[in-house]
């Protein structure tokens, strides 16, 4: 390459929100006659957030599902209101204060908080990068090659303000945000729980920033009689830093208002007022939390969270390979082909959280230093043979057997397997097929990743104890046992629950199996026409994933799996759940099976006009996915995860159809692009059952179109685009994920709008 090119690119979306630039360019310098190459490559890109208020489908989170009737309307907005919620152990007091320091009113939805009006829906992103290549080839035996890259990437998103209800495990501070008997604020003469969304904090804020360096290094070239080689070595490094602003801390918000623990060793000691807590701490100032924070007491009740990850990989790679090792010594015989390498490589990581997070004062998670990592040294090889190749009914024969062992210094040694076989009778018709195993060790991330808080969206068993069917006498029995009683029970939580998720670094390695079959049609007698079927079947063991917070209460609640009750923390002294520990875990296994259909057709209408066709559809045949070893087996199939991931979905779905089509007019210069993608509809599926129209007012998503057009123009040495992406400004469907309204995994491409863009390049 001894050219260049520069190209510029912006858009906006119909709402002036979701500006988007980029800037990139490419430069290559031949030297020493064409024998060495160096390369540069650039680019910058910027896109703007969006802003959850900005978008009607998403401006007021849903928090509640429930069966249309007489009466009968949605809950939205959170529970844990910027007012303080006052309850009491017996379930007597559910008031929310007036704001004036001594007034109160029973809570009703009305006071509900819409966290929407303060969140991003999308983060706000800058990302530069910088890379060169460079080659020289000293002669047949060895081309000496080099890749350097970098990349900058800092984020930006909003929440909310923090919710304060209590610390969290294994934090030793209280569990409750209580308000001590003795507190000159307490006008009820018991100690009260508060439930209080810290606006005076002002709203949480990310800013994330990734340094990402990696260098490949080696040498290639031909050995002798056909063998060739590729030694190569890489190096990568990784560093991202995460600060939170207007973090809450629980320690000090405790302090302002005289908490003091009789046991500061237990979460649920008994407390009492005691003003010198605070007094004697410099800048502590005692707060009536039933009116507005002075600036004073907010400035002493948060901090900026700092918390830094890091990562390394080195990899030690030497591969030879011989396309034609020997000629079968038969009429339309073909070559063998061997190839073998050997391969070492080493990943660490390191998760440092901020000081205040790791000893549990604040009113985030709590998460402690993790760091580790893993080495693995591997052998590998594959041998393609040719069996016929232009014989009578075998245009073509190919079978291809691959094989690896690979020893790890954390879980020993394994040997994986894969063959194939390509028959080709004639030209127009190609069938396929391959047999093998995989094995996946936990990367670094799912060991040794640092632990987070979300606020899942789930229903404590406790206020929905009647909806179980014939295991409800087991959710009243067990409510009843942890002292709540779900005939009076307030869920103060009511359409989230705290969940912390993270790494494990107890995790196992996935072990799978996979068989495909298909064939490829390219007929003769229909120039420029291509289609290919494909029947794929794929199992797993100790598929590594978190579970759904749902599905972990209702296997606790219901006696269906006791074990899931170790990862729920200890109720408040007013019977609220305080969180679920949904860590990766190794589930059961995952069978599922599908077809892939693909086509491409190419069409001369005139010399100046050519048509081009591509369809990719994809069909869901069965999914089938065991949630622990030996459980029973759900089927995902057609199903939405509306609560959030299960499995190896991480929040999506499985739709039963999808499918990819495009269409380009290419006119001389002019080409025009229409792009379709179509997904399927899903039933919503809570990890242990599918909702029905008699269990939710809204059960099912229903199968979604976007439509997206481009105009290109080639002008000389530049080239013009024009767009405009989700024409029809689809809105994705209605989803009860009590935090955008829709699943943002699944539909993240509709959350823009109708999107219009201008780019524009030029090579000289």
């Amino acid at each position: 390459m001894n050219t260049a090119n520069l190209m510029v690119k912006g858009g906006v979306s119909q709402y002036g929100d979701g500006l988007s630039g980029l800037i990139s360019g490419t430069k290559g310098f031949n030297f020493d006659h064409d024998r060495g190459n160096i390369t540069i490559f650039g680019q910058y890109n910027t896109t703007q957030g969006i802003r959850q208020r900005d978008r009607d489908w998403s401006a007021n989170p849903q928090l509640s599902n429930p069966v249309a009737g007489p009466g009968v309307t949605p809950v939205y907005g959170s529970s844990i209101p910027p007012a303080a919620r006052v309850l009491d152990a017996s379930g007597n007091l559910n008031l929310v204060s007036d704001q004036n320091g001594t007034t109160f009113h029973d809570f009703t939805k009305a006071d509900r908080f819409n966290f929407g009006q303060y969140q991003y829906l999308t983060n706000q992103i800058q990302n530069s990068s910088l890379s060169g290549d460079a080659h020289y080839d000293v002669d047949r035996h060895l081309d000496v090659y080099a890749n350097v890259r970098y990349s900058h990437r800092t984020s930006f998103m909003q929440m909310a303000a923090s919710p304060v209800t209590g610390s969290i495990y294994p934090s030793t501070l209280p569990s409750s945000f209580v308000l001590p008997a003795g507190n000159p604020y307490n006008y009820w003469g018991e100690d009260v729980d508060l439930y209080k969304r810290m606006n005076d904090l002002g709203p949480r804020r990310e800013n994330n920033a990734t340094d990402t360096y990696t260098v490949i290094a080696g040498g290639k070239g031909e050995l002798w009689y056909g063998w060739n080689y590729d030694a190569s070595m890489t190096y990568g490094w990784n560093q991202t830093t995460d600060s939170y602003n207007n973090m809450g801390n629980y320690a000090h918000l405790e302090q302002e208002l005289g908490v003091q623990q009789l046991d500061p060793s237990d979460p649920n000691s008994a407390v009492v007022y005691n003003p010198t807590v605070c007094t004697s701490q410099p800048g502590c100032v005692l707060q009536n939390p039933f009116q507005p924070y002075s600036a004073a007491a907010a400035n002493y009740g948060k901090f900026t969270e700092h918390d830094h990850a890091y990562y390394q990989l080195r990899d030690f790679n030497l591969r030879l390979n011989n396309d034609k090792v020997a000629k079968l010594p038969y009429k339309n015989g073909g070559n063998l082909g061997l190839a073998f390498g050997m391969e070492h490589r080493s990943e660490q990581l390191s998760y440092s959280p901020d000081p205040l997070v790791a000893s549990g004062q604040t009113t985030g998670n709590t998460s402690s230093y993790t760091g580790g990592g893993f080495n693995v040294n591997e052998v590998y090889g594959e041998a393609q043979l040719t069996l016929l190749h232009n014989a009578p009914l075998a245009r073509d024969l190919t079978v291809d057997a691959q094989g690896r062992w690979s020893s790890y210094n954390t879980f020993g040694s394994t040997q994986n397997w894969k063959s194939s076989i390509v028959w080709a009778p004639t030209r127009d018709v190609r069938f396929r097929a391959t047999l093998g195993t995989s094995y996946r060790q936990p990367n670094v991330y799912e060991l040794y990743g640092g632990s987070s808080l979300g606020y899942a969206a789930a229903v404590d068993p406790c206020a929905q104890a009647d909806s179980y069917g014939g295991l409800s006498p087991n959710v009243i029995a067990n409510c009843m046992r942890q002292g709540v009683n779900p005939a009076t029970f307030v869920d103060a939580n009511s359409g989230q629950v705290p969940t912390i998720s993270g790494g494990n670094a107890k995790l196992q390695p996935e072990t799978g199996r996979t068989y495909t079959i298909g064939a490829v049609l390219t007929p003769r007698w229909v120039r420029g026409l291509s289609v290919s079927v494909d029947y794929w079947h794929y199992t797993l063991k100790n598929m590594i994933s978190p579970l759904q917070t749902q599905y972990i209460l209702d296997g606790c609640y219901t006696g269906a799996n006791p074990g899931y009750c170790s990862d729920i923390s200890a109720r408040t002294n007013t019977g609220q759940l305080t969180t679920v520990t949904g860590l990766d875990q190794n589930l059961g296994g995952l069978k599922t099976s599908g077809i892939d259909f693909d086509l491409d057709y190419r069409l001369r209408l005139s010399p100046m006009d050519m048509l081009t066709l591509s369809n990719n559809f994809q069909q869901i045949v069965s999914y089938l996915q065991q949630n622990e070893p030996g459980g029973a087996w759900f089927n995902y199939a057609g199903r939405l995860f509306y609560q959030g991931g299960v499995g190896i979905l991480d929040g999506g779905g499985i739709p039963r159809v999808t499918d990819y089509a495009t269409a380009t007019w290419q006119h001389g210069p002019f080409a025009l692009t229409y792009m379709m993608h179509y997904t399927g509809g899903m039933v919503w599926n809570n990890g242990t059952q599918d909702l029905t129209a008699k269990t939710a007012g809204q059960w099912r998503t229903p199968g979604i179109f976007s439509h997206d057009l481009t105009l290109a123009y080639r002008l000389r040495n530049w080239n013009f685009e024009a767009g405009v992406n989700n024409i029809l400004d689809k809105k994705p469907p209605f989803v009860f994920d009590s935090a955008s309204n829709t699943n943002l995994a699944q539909y993240s491409t509709l959350v823009v709008g109708r999107y219009v863009f201008l780019q524009a390049g030029v090579d000289f």
